[in-house]
């Protein structure tokens, strides 16, 4: 087969394809290979008719219509399936050939794959993609790492299909081994934190104030206008003018079971890896657990006492306080993110860089802001910024919106409602504004009964004492 298409792209799901027809807009030859034959046909004869793509049968034809070096891309499911279609690849590449992951993989199996492709010759990238069909069509945001001997040999390619923030592109090398899948995964655990302080908001529109989503969509279209302007309250507000067939509000149809695919859960046990608090993501998680409890929950509700979960204040004042609570939430969940990655970057040796991430996330990705704007100024002004919470513009916004905040986590406490984002971003604020904690009595209770040591206030640190604790 005649070699000139400039990358291949195994899997051909929708964002697989989507990615294809992205490139072949901005000018690349496309081969394509799906393990179903008639996927690829239906593609062909369909939307990439009249594209330059190239459909094969085979990893064989795929790999002989590549131009050299040769760049494989996978779309296809995390975990097994990407090693079971490596091992496939390998005996037909060559030294210098270029394995990219798009997938959704787990940082520590692209580590694995970044080393052991590289005793044979061959370059790893693995790359996070976050926009969703959309973006993958016209412009994601892209979190490539891996072998950055590859990056010079592919970066055309996917810094012409990313989104662009300000002229641009949402693509910038992350860095090595896992550092891509890694951005990806926080990326991730970010997007359930932010999903669940918008649905806390929403929970206490409709229990606390007996709103019904018409009537919150103009709350959610003027917080799209100001500081809140980001895509999933974009498509919040749309959720809330959607009717259902018999003319009630879609959303009251849906069963309230949320899901997940694993990498909020990821994101979590990585900052218990790192020992750095994302007690936001955390809690987001544990929500979407506690929704998938139907059964119990509904079994619960005839047993179990407590408030109605009606809100008296006015409504204005409790909608005006709400916007502070998941703004200040907001902040704090990007925060405890951000010391994720400095935890994480000196740990792997990554060197990440906070200022490129957060301009990767401003356009293209699900989590994408105006507020990510402020977060890549905030690092590009102070590359010495050790927390977002310390840096001017943003310590000014949480001390504004505190009173807010904190009347909102009263109101719901009150009320019944559970708001476990809210009070949990407030709960590690105060911890973190806290020159001293109750950890002193944690660390006399450990010596007490284990013997394992403490350090004195009056002492310099690392001085380890042990000390008989009975009263006598």
């Amino acid at each position: 087969m005649t070699q000139h298409a400039d990358i291949g792209l195994i899997g051909l799901a929708v964002m697989g394809r989507n990615l294809v027809l992205n490139m072949a807009d901005h000018g690349f030859t496309v081969a394509v290979y799906n393990r179903s034959p008639e996927r690829t046909a239906e593609f062909l004869s369909g939307e990439a008719s009249e594209a330059p793509i190239i459909g094969t049968r085979s990893l064989e034809d795929l790999v002989d219509a590549l131009e050299r070096p040769r760049v494989v891309m996978l779309m296809i499911k995390a975990g097994q399936p990407v090693d079971d279609q490596i091992d496939a690849l390998l005996p037909l590449l060559e030294r210098g050939d270029i394995v990219v992951d798009g997938g959704n993989s787990r940082f520590t199996d692209t580590e694995r794959r970044t080393g052991r492709l590289a005793e044979f010759g061959i370059q790893f990238i693995g790359m996070g993609i976050s926009g969703g069909e959309d973006g993958a069509r016209f412009g994601p945001s892209i979190m490539p790492g891996g072998n950055i001997v590859a990056w010079p040999q592919v970066e055309s390619i996917f810094r012409s299909i990313a989104a662009e923030a300000d002229g641009e592109p949402c693509c910038e090398w992350v860095g090595p081994g896992g550092a891509g899948h890694y951005v990806k995964m926080v990326h991730n655990g970010i997007e359930y934190g932010d999903m669940q302080v918008i649905a806390e908001a929403y929970d206490l529109m409709r229990r606390g104030l007996g709103l019904t989503p018409a009537e919150m969509r103009p709350i959610f279209t003027r917080w799209n206008q100001g500081r809140l302007d980001s895509f999933l309250i974009d498509i919040t507000r749309d959720i809330m003018g959607v009717l259902d067939t018999d003319g009630a509000p879609l959303l009251d149809h849906v069963l309230d079971a949320a899901g997940q695919k694993g990498t909020g859960k990821w994101t979590v046990v990585a900052s218990m890896d790192q020992a750095m608090p994302t007690t936001l993501v955390s809690e987001a998680v544990y929500a979407r657990i506690v929704s998938a409890l139907v059964d119990e929950r509904t079994t619960a509700a005839q047993v179990l006492t407590g408030p109605t979960g009606a809100i008296q204040d006015a409504p204005d004042d409790v909608v005006a306080d709400l916007e502070d609570a998941l703004y200040a939430s907001k902040i704090v969940s990007y925060a405890q993110g951000f010391m994720l990655f400095e935890a994480a970057s000196e740990e792997y040796g990554w060197n990440l860089d906070p200022g490129t991430i957060a301009s990767l996330w401003r356009a293209g990705c699900i989590i994408r802001s105006r507020f990510l704007g402020d977060i890549t100024a905030a690092y590009r002004s102070n590359l010495e910024l050790s927390n977002l919470l310390l840096d001017g513009f943003f310590r000014d916004a949480v001390v504004a919106a505190e009173p807010g905040w904190r009347r909102t986590v009263a109101r719901a406490v009150t009320a019944g409602i559970p708001v476990p984002a809210y009070s949990s971003a407030l709960a590690f604020y105060d911890a973190y504004r806290s020159a001293r904690l109750p950890a002193n009595l944690i660390q006399a209770q450990r010596d007490s009964f284990g013997a394992h040591t403490y350090e004195r206030t009056d002492e310099p640190r690392g001085r380890f004492l042990h000390s008989d604790w009975s009263p006598e």
